[in-house]
């Protein structure tokens, strides 16, 4: 069974710092990558980062490139996002999805297993 299951959410202050997993289970890393997501508490949408596992391509919005970092350890089955400086206009619902889809472009349609979700606050 394929899945995916969030953690490292929370409230934070503006200029903090979170990092969000996610262990995944069922597929194999090396051939999909894993891509976060976010949902603002106005439902808007977006991809924010994402990692492939053939070759440890990496892509992030420009949103949040030069503050979020995403790595993984295929050890552990666990892709991370590392936020820093993080600002109020962050909070969201953050996603990690997976399987049969690419970094690029990054589509939330195309990919069809979703963790349940991990709530970031950060207060201003």
């Amino acid at each position: 069974e394929v899945q995916l299951v969030e953690s490292g959410g929370g409230l934070v202050e503006a200029g903090g710092s979170l990092r969000l997993s996610c262990a995944f289970s069922g597929f194999s890393f090396d051939a999909n990558a894993i891509g976060w997501f976010r949902e603002t508490p106005r439902k808007e949408r977006e991809g924010v980062s994402c990692i492939r596992g053939s070759d440890g391509s990496r892509y992030y919005s420009d949103s949040v490139k030069g503050r979020f970092t995403i790595s993984s350890d295929n050890a552990k089955k666990t892709v991370y996002l590392q936020m820093n400086s993080l600002k109020p206009e962050d909070t969201a619902d953050y996603y990690c999805a997976a399987v049969g889809a690419d970094c690029w472009p990054l589509e939330d349609a195309d990919f069809r297993t979703w963790g349940q979700g991990t709530q970031v606050t950060v207060s201003s």
